[in-house]
């Protein structure tokens, strides 16, 4: 039986872990784990070049990607993937013969070899992999393939044009293209043969990446790219320059692109083909930024994509102040201070669909400048809400992060998570891997539920707001039929039902409304016998909800919170979930689940700080609504 003495008790001991883990600027610095393609694509970069000096980094890293070798030889993109991950085994496979410590005859790598050719080797990879292969050598570029460059060249107001794409497609598209279309390569003394892992059948077109028709949808795609091959040769050079100028003007301090390790690889190898040498000023900072990246905090020595201090820190500045921190304590004037200094002020891409608001958002990570988000706007204008009543500066980052925030509202009336209106669906039929998750920025359930939730409970609207009353529609309209949602950056159905409802009920909708009602049932019939929840990564491939054989601390705070938000505190779902969080002693396995996702299928995360988080905040909610 839990009592309130206990969930007290509770709140206090994780209020103390989290002080205790407090920086010196102010800010929470949480390892963001992602899986191990951006440890594999760092040794085969420094291998590449020949970086003579990384030995040490290039062990670490090739222990952590044999550490987490599934024991049938295999890697996955997720712990409960049952077949294994075929992209993932591969990257693994190359960066361990480029690391120089195993050979192919070792039996780890024998297991996998014998896995890649079963799945029809490389051929059948993730095109991001088969990117990396191509211009590493190990891999032939398609002989018919080519993009454009004056693809660049359009205006942003024609109808298809190159800024329809989601930002951070374009920024790793750019630097994609300007090596695929140069066919470029690079060879060193470490670089591997791996004929082996090419599987020949009658049906196999090596290296074939064309613009297979599928529809008419493709067919107009392609028809327009052809268009812009009979354009005049200058106009394609001054396409080759625009993307250098593009990828140099979003190269942050540190020297990545866009702040991201995934887009500065690219880039790096963008620049060789552009005739830049190695040992160039941008390409040395590119390498540097990325080994800025480098964490030891993450079971093991990981490259991670990007940081995530921002959303941390916001986060846990916010469920602190929920658990009835007051503003005047160290840790949240240390903390608000922090965000505070964080606040963008450059335009960033963004500006393009949405030319006439002052930059006022927040990025993800630390070294974020010019490429704010939706969902970590409204979390650090949560975190720094209280403060704003009370001073000046605050109050003007709290109207100018407000006034973005809304502003990036979607016409469809929900919100996407980088820019306003970039929602261009024909380029959801690009034959790319989940082109629908990576191309387009749409309007999701998780934002737009979150972004109602910060607008209703801290900045006073409700549903009667033109422009909550549009974001509410969209969610009504957009609930499946069970009574979930879909997360498109948590896993899955249970974080997406999560922001809708409390969303719904923070700017007013009634507990009473069927779609909260249907939402209330769908969460109690998944909940677990140990009074938690858990749901695996397979529901973003599926695209339907597969339950986890285990219950996930940050999904049973998220169902928890659901249901105390929705006015269901008294149920008997909400003490099991209580008991759960309070007394279930989690095992490892739950405990490192990746619960957060970059890209359905090939990236997903686990975010560290979500453990201290979210149980938190379904507490200190609970303790409220007490």
């Amino acid at each position: 039986m839990i009592t309130d003495g206990m969930i007290k008790n509770e709140i206090k001991t994780r209020i103390e872990e989290l002080t205790k883990l407090q920086q010196k600027d102010g800010s929470w610095s949480f390892c963001f784990e992602g899986g191990l393609m951006t440890d594999a694509f760092m040794i085969i970069l420094l291998r590449s070049l020949n970086m003579g000096d990384e030995e040490n980094l290039i062990e670490k890293l090739t222990r952590r990607i044999v550490d987490q070798q599934s024991r049938n030889g295999i890697w996955k993109a997720y712990p409960d993937e049952r077949d294994g991950n075929l992209s993932t085994t591969v990257q693994a496979y190359i960066a361990l013969l480029y690391s120089g410590h195993y050979r192919r005859e070792h039996p780890i790598l024998k297991k996998a070899e014998l896995f890649i050719r079963k799945k029809g080797g490389l051929s059948n990879t993730h095109f991001m992999t088969k990117w990396m292969l191509a211009v590493n050598g190990l891999y032939r570029w398609p002989k018919l393939f080519y993009i454009p460059m004056t693809f660049l060249l359009i205006p942003p107001t024609f109808p298809l044009n190159f800024f329809q794409l989601s930002t951070y497609a374009r920024i790793h598209f750019i630097p994609m293209m300007v090596a695929a279309n140069k066919k470029f390569s690079i060879q060193s003394a470490y670089t591997p043969n791996v004929d082996h892992l090419i599987v020949r059948t009658s049906s196999t077109k090596l290296g074939e990446w064309d613009l297979t028709s599928t529809g008419r949808s493709i067919d107009y795609l392609s028809l327009e790219m052809k268009k812009l091959l009979n354009v005049p040769s200058y106009l394609h050079r001054l396409g080759y320059e625009k993307a250098e100028r593009y990828m140099l003007k979003r190269i942050e301090d540190d020297g990545t692109l866009l702040s991201y390790a995934s887009a500065t690889f690219f880039m790096v190898y963008s620049l060789l083909a552009l005739g830049y040498k190695k040992n160039s000023l941008h390409i040395q900072k590119a390498i540097d930024g990325l080994k800025g990246l480098v964490s030891d905090t993450c079971h093991g020595t990981h490259l991670e994509n990007s940081t995530s201090t921002i959303w941390d820190t916001a986060l846990i500045c916010y469920a602190l102040q929920e658990a009835n921190v007051g503003i005047d304590s160290q840790v949240i004037k240390n903390s608000t201070n922090f965000l505070l200094s964080k606040q963008h002020v450059k335009k960033g891409d963004w500006m393009l669909h949405n030319r006439f608001i002052d930059p006022g958002g927040w990025g993800f990570s630390h070294n974020n400048t010019i490429n704010p988000d939706n969902d970590d706007t409204s979390a650090a204008l949560r975190a720094i809400s209280r403060r704003a009543l009370a001073s000046k500066d605050y109050q003007e980052a709290w109207y100018k992060g407000v006034t973005y925030l809304l502003s990036m509202q979607n016409a469809d009336g929900g919100w996407g998570a980088f820019e306003k209106n970039a929602n261009f669906e024909l380029l959801a039929y690009l034959p790319l891997d989940h082109a629908q998750d990576a191309a387009i920025d749409s309007s999701t359930a998780d934002l737009t539920g979150r972004i109602l939730e910060f607008l209703g409970h801290f900045a006073g609207l409700t549903h009667h707001h033109p422009s909550v009353n549009a974001g509410v529609s969209w969610l009504l309209n957009n609930q499946e039929p069970n009574g979930s949602w879909y997360g498109r950056w948590g896993v899955c159905y249970i974080y997406g039902t999560w922001a809708a409802v409390t969303g719904l009920a923070a700017v007013g909708v009634s507990p009473d409304h069927p779609a909260i009602k249907k939402a209330i049932t769908w969460l109690e019939s998944i909940q677990h016998q140990d009074g938690g929840w858990g749901e695996s990564c397979l529901s973003s491939v599926r695209k339907q909800y597969v339950p986890l054989h285990i219950s996930t601390p940050s999904q049973a705070s998220w169902a928890l919170d659901t249901l105390i938000q929705a006015g269901c505190r008294k149920r008997q779902s909400v003490k099991k979930g209580l008991q759960y969080l309070v007394q279930e002693t989690n095992s490892k396995e739950s405990l490192t689940y990746p619960t957060g996702i970059g890209l359905p299928e090939q990236f997903y995360i686990n975010y560290h700080s979500y453990n201290y988080i979210f149980p938190l905040l379904a507490l200190a909610h609970y303790a409220k609504k007490t």
